[in-house]
């Protein structure tokens, strides 16, 4: 089985393309969604992120995501050290997952696939492109925020340009190439 990454940053629309892969019958991992999981669930990691970023972290045991993301935003160091703390339990479950696919490929949806080394192990990368201004424009409506939030978020993530040049493949989101086209392309040579 290959284990495909599907990265880019924010806003755009690595989300949206990984629910197209669904729907032509490849499993996805949403490593995100899996890392909340694993901060909520998994008591050691519970216990390192209070050791690292504060008791108010976690209230009643349910992890504080708005007050995390405060407490990192705007510090690299502070934001290296949450995913080196959270990957590896994410890597983990990545695993297991892979384990009970039994398909030719799946797919990791992950922002900082590179950021997090999570690229490691996986046989194919795909990026994902969007105008900066579309990203802005997308993430502004999604998340209700300020123009300069998102070009903060952008800044703190690694540039588009190197993840293109780490990946296999690059799906260009502009509203203007043929999305639908690109992926069943892409999907066609993993298939194979």
């Amino acid at each position: 089985m290959k284990k495909v990454g599907l990265t880019g940053g924010i806003g755009v629309g690595k989300t949206y393309i990984a629910r197209i892969f669904k729907q032509l019958g490849c499993p996805i991992f949403f490593a995100d969604y899996e890392a909340k999981i694993c901060m909520q669930e998994i008591k050691e990691l519970r216990n390192e992120i209070i050791k690292n970023f504060g008791d108010l972290t976690f209230i009643d045991g349910v992890l504080q995501k708005d007050m995390l993301a405060r407490v990192i935003f705007n510090d690299n160091k502070k934001i290296k050290l949450i995913n080196h703390i959270v990957h590896p339990y994410v890597i983990d479950a990545f695993n297991k997952w892979c384990e009970m696919q039994e398909t030719d490929f799946v797919i990791k949806e992950a922002a900082i696939l590179f950021e997090s080394n999570s690229n490691i192990g996986l046989d194919k990368i795909i990026c994902v492109s969007a105008p900066i201004d579309l990203r802005i424009k997308r993430v502004m409506s999604r998340d209700k925020c300020s123009k300069d939030t998102v070009i903060k978020k952008i800044q703190n993530q690694m540039s588009e340009d190197e993840k293109m040049k780490l990946s296999d493949f690059v799906i260009v989101n502009n509203e203007r190439e043929r999305l639908l086209a690109q992926i069943i392309n892409i999907y066609n040579e993993l298939a194979n």
